[in-house]
């Protein structure tokens, strides 16, 4: 559970010495046994241990628990379902202007701009493919070529749920097993093409604007996420690319929960060349929260009257 807002400074930076040697101790770890026994954990319902777990995270990352739906950190049954913990109704408005794209997480910006051609920057001097990223399809990808990427953090401290940045039609899940290194800082700078290595749940929705990609990346400790259409799809592992359409129409609004992830990790937002505009505040280390507007949206919803002026990231 590493804070991707660590001491060890921006990715905009080059990998360092230090960097490097974080990224290879984690070469020959057990990553997904390691991640595993920490799935078993934060699951278990032993009330000693989930109150250890609950009351040490809350000082380590100062989790502010005020916003919860459950206040109490002793009324839940397990770390994990702790970490997932709903919020109170209203504690993230979703920006109204219907040309809006919001961010659909609380986290840090890592990155975020244009796709060239087909690769998606993810630090200085490393970068790796949209078709990558999304399971090895050229087809799968071609429609984000040239198109817009933002790379958004999670923090242990987080809010773990993730949101739509825009309403839209579910058309594919795709799941690609992988490595699971960390994704601080430190690791992103030094780990060529991390977020096309690491196990990832690719959602493929149509939008008023074309194709839009929600990718949940995850990391070291953080291998199970869930969707609402299909519940846990991570673990089990797996060696192959999986991928499916949804089993009925899965149709979901602007700032509507898609899943979430079981311990913090990384979500990167894909749409098609000329249809979003990132706001300017959306730079590297921006904070964000789920429902503010990160973006605009090129050519407003046939039919959406005149847009509010920008809200605040």
């Amino acid at each position: 559970m590493e804070d991707p807002r660590d001491p060890s400074g921006p990715v905009t930076r080059e990998a360092s010495l230090g960097d490097r040697l974080k990224a290879a101790v984690q070469v020959p770890l057990p990553q997904h046994l390691l991640s595993r026994f920490v799935l078993a954990l934060t699951r278990s319902r032993l009330r000693p241990l989930k109150a250890a777990l609950i009351r040490g995270a809350v000082r380590l990352y100062g989790i502010d628990t005020s916003e919860a739906a459950e206040p109490d950190p002793a009324a839940y049954p397990s770390f994990n379902a702790f970490f997932t913990r709903p919020l109170v109704p209203g504690a993230r408005p979703v920006a109204a202007a219907p040309d809006a794209v919001v961010s659909p997480v609380d986290g840090v910006v890592s990155q975020a701009g244009e796709v060239r051609g087909d690769r998606i920057f993810q630090a200085k001097g490393r970068d790796y493919s949209a078709a990558e990223l999304l399971g090895g399809s050229a087809v799968r990808a071609a429609p984000f070529e040239g198109g817009s990427f933002a790379t958004l953090y999670l923090s242990p401290r987080d809010y773990h749920r993730v949101h739509m940045p825009l309403a839209g039609a579910l058309r594919e899940t795709v799941h690609v097993p992988g490595r699971l290194f960390s994704v601080s800082a430190a690791t992103t700078r030094a780990v060529p093409r991390l977020f096309a290595r690491n196990e990832r749940v690719a959602a493929i929705f149509d939008t008023a604007v074309g194709p839009m990609a929600v990718v949940l990346v995850g990391a070291l400790c953080v291998s199970a996420i869930e969707t609402v259409w299909s519940g846990l799809v991570t673990p089990p592992r797996g060696r192959r690319v999986r991928c499916w359409p949804p089993e009925g129409p899965v149709r979901l609004a602007t700032g509507a929960e898609l899943g979430r992830f079981n311990m913090g990790s990384t979500v990167i937002v894909l749409f098609g060349p000329g249809r979003v505009r990132w706001e300017p505040a959306l730079a590297p280390e921006a904070t964000v929260r789920t429902g503010r507007r990160i973006g605009t949206l090129a050519a407003p919803p046939a039919g959406a009257g005149n847009s509010r002026r920008s809200e605040r990231i």
